[in-house]
């Protein structure tokens, strides 16, 4: 296990000491959590329920805004053990399965999470994610974690040995405290704290995408029971997101390969958003009698990797290791499991110290296993092949169930779900092969569309 002090080390001791004439407190605590979003509240939760003196740390208030609202089957066992459950069905809009629009086929394609191969998780919720992650941030205060919002961590040193760390955070008002702790949770998200100070992240060379995204109200939604499924609609420069709320309101985002976006020119991204819109006929439609209710915002580089996730006396949870295109809608499920993880090998490396190496490696193990399933399916979501699949699911080989159990995030459990994922590997090698032409001008073509501007920018403002 590499020593933190050591390769990476994200301040020098000096540097931290040279603002104790502002602290106003020195604090100690077991466990210092960077980050309120659904991995740091659970684990927050987690640790606090075992007994440790968790400290969470929120740069912003709750309720904040965020995207990523889709929550899968696999989040509501979380929910479940978080004892939260109840409180999420009542913001929640219930998600039975999802529809995918594709521009080369007539037909819309609907699935539902009751066919995957677990009959037990047939539906899940979308989310608002201020009130959700409100709900998981209150519910670790309620479970006895410390919980301060509006303080953002500065720097951290971690002491020679694994002997832990010395976390300094700013609050709001000015007031600089500093807090002792025997491990660091890194769960901040995209702002990836630690990853960023040890220079570990890198951005994943094999998918970069943009996103662009704004609400909407009098959006045309799916009748009956599929009123609150979530829809994918592929355009000729990604796809979009079409996601139902429970107050009425509709997340939709295009995510785009990263040259789409330096094409705005001079046009407000309103603008760009709605022409984006456009382009995407059926999308266009069912908007007709909506309006945009939040300005349009748009994030670039959606995906990258830290090179590692743990050191002595750390960890990094969900997006602070590692984010991957949000098509089908990981994110949260991922941080959370994460979570789960991570509280168990933080516990491990607290209380029976002379087993942490072996519980920091299993967590490596388990966080990597998530993005790498995922990610073998989001790399070919816009291949034709793939298209093809999922327009037109079949079952030979069970791998129909395999693939919807995956889209219900069911990848850590014990459902045998391997012998058909490789069935529907070959099935999609097979049609690739067939359709040779087809297959290399896609990948050709996908080549160059992850490829990020020459200065590094999607932006063009």
């Amino acid at each position: 296990m590499n020593s933190s002090t050591g390769i990476g080390s994200p301040t020098s001791q000096g540097s931290l000491n040279s603002v104790n004439a502002q602290e106003t407190n020195s604090l100690q605590c077991d466990v210092l959590v960077i980050g309120g979003g659904p991995a740091g509240s659970t684990a927050a939760t987690l640790l606090a329920q075992r007994g440790y003196q968790v400290t969470l740390l929120e740069k912003a208030h709750h309720p904040r805004f965020h995207i990523g609202e889709s929550l899968l089957p696999a989040n509501l066992p979380l929910l479940e053990k978080l004892g939260v459950a109840d409180k999420v069905k009542a913001i929640g809009m219930e998600k039975w399965g999802a529809q995918f629009v594709s521009p080369v086929h007539e037909h819309e394609q609907s699935i539902e999470f009751a066919d995957a191969w677990d009959k037990s998780m047939p539906m899940s919720y979308q989310v608002k994610r201020a009130d959700f992650d409100e709900i998981l941030i209150r519910n670790a205060a309620a479970k006895n974690a410390n919980v301060i919002e509006g303080c953002q961590v500065q720097e951290v040193v971690f002491l020679q040995d694994g002997k832990g760390a010395r976390i300094q955070a700013k609050h709001d008002d000015g007031r600089i405290d500093t807090w002792n702790a025997r491990f660091v949770i890194d769960a901040s998200g995209r702002d990836t704290f630690l990853g960023n100070r040890f220079k570990i992240k890198e951005s994943n060379k094999k998918h970069n995408s943009t996103a662009v995204y704004a609400h909407f109200s009098g959006a045309a939604r799916l009748e009956g029971k599929q009123a609150g499924d979530i829809t994918i609609f592929w355009f000729d420069h990604g796809w979009f997101w079409y996601i139902p709320l429970s107050d009425g309101l509709t997340s939709i985002g295009a995510v785009t390969w990263p040259y789409y976006l330096k094409t705005r020119g001079q046009r407000s991204l309103e603008t760009f958003f709605k022409d984006t819109i456009a382009m995407c006929p059926r999308l266009a439609k069912r908007l007709e009698n909506a309006k945009m209710e939040t300005n349009a915002e748009a994030t670039g580089n959606f995906s990258y990797l830290c090179e590692r996730n743990h050191g002595d006396s750390y960890l990094m949870l969900g997006d602070a290791f590692a984010f991957i295109d949000p098509v089908f809608s990981s994110g949260v499920m991922l941080a959370m499991q994460n979570a789960f993880d991570g509280a168990e090998a933080v516990d491990t490396c607290l209380r029976h110290p002379a087993k942490s190496a072996l519980a920091l490696k299993k967590y490596d193990e388990r966080a990597r296993l998530g993005p790498k399933i995922f990610s073998w399916f989001i790399y070919r979501v816009t291949n034709p092949t793939m298209r093809d699949l999922f327009m037109n699911p079949a079952n030979p080989f069970r791998v129909k169930e395999a693939l919807l159990s995956v889209l219900a995030g069911d990848v850590y459990g014990s459902t045998p779900t391997g012998p058909s994922i490789f069935m529907l590997k070959v099935i999609y090698y097979t049609g690739s092969i067939l359709n040779l032409k087809r297959t290399f001008i896609a990948w050709r073509m996908r080549k160059k569309n992850i490829q990020l501007p020459s200065d590094g920018n999607v932006f063009t403002s």
